[in-house]
């Protein structure tokens, strides 16, 4: 069946296959938050993107190769509740915002600034920081060689709109603010958004809302 994003908690993960990667993305925890798991076809290496909840769940995910890393995608509790016991497990590496790692209580082992690089296997995932929904938030680009990019985008973007700022006009300003230069300016409409929550989307289908989501304020 070809790739909809569509998850549910407790229901199976959505395998995204693209030519030298697979992404399966699973619903887990109360707040429904997605966790992804990308395996490089050539190496074999795995990566999760978000321990967020049920670690059995995103354990079986991984199955018995092995988990080279984990990225956390910002502080939020909601990000990391399977973290320890995933990273406790697997002995991978982890990875979040150097902003951010602070407030995640398992240790980051690498911070990660703007532009910074995460290999799994032969992918490269490049971090774009993002400020507003939390300090040190990242977002993570595959441009993809043999297609579009894909972005992995936290609670910085969404079907609809960017994250929440708790109705703080600074936050969301540089949040929007950030969103649009080094996401909506940097990629093309075809690139294949991810979310921390709910479906999927595109940069082309929530491009010409931008300045509708400006004058809202949210």
């Amino acid at each position: 069946m070809a790739y909809s994003g569509q998850v549910t908690v407790g229901g199976p993960p959505d395998v995204h296959e693209l030519s030298d990667l697979i992404i399966s993305k699973v619903a887990v925890g109360p707040m429904n938050n997605n966790a992804y798991l990308l395996r490089c076809r050539a190496t074999g290496e795995q990566l999760l993107i978000d321990a967020a909840a049920e670690p059995r769940t995103l354990l079986d995910l991984i199955g018995d190769d092995g988990l080279a890393s984990v990225v956390t995608t910002h502080q939020h509790a909601d990000h990391w509740q399977g973290l320890g016991p995933v990273v406790r497990k697997t002995g991978a590496r982890t990875y979040a915002g150097r902003d951010d790692a602070e407030g995640i209580p398992v240790p980051t082992d690498v911070p990660v600034d703007d532009g910074g690089t995460i290999n799994v296997g032969r992918i490269t995932l490049t971090a774009r920081h993002l400020v507003g929904h939390t300090p040190g938030s990242i977002a993570l680009v595959y441009d993809d060689p043999h297609g579009h990019p894909h972005v992995f985008t936290g609670d910085c973007l969404f079907p609809g709109g960017v994250g929440n700022t708790h109705d703080d006009p600074a936050a969301f300003t540089s949040l929007l603010d950030g969103v649009t230069a080094k996401l909506f300016d940097a990629l093309p409409d075809e690139t294949w958004v991810y979310p921390g929550h709910g479906d999927d989307t595109t940069i082309g289908d929530e491009r010409p809302h931008l300045d509708e989501w400006r004058k809202r304020g949210w």
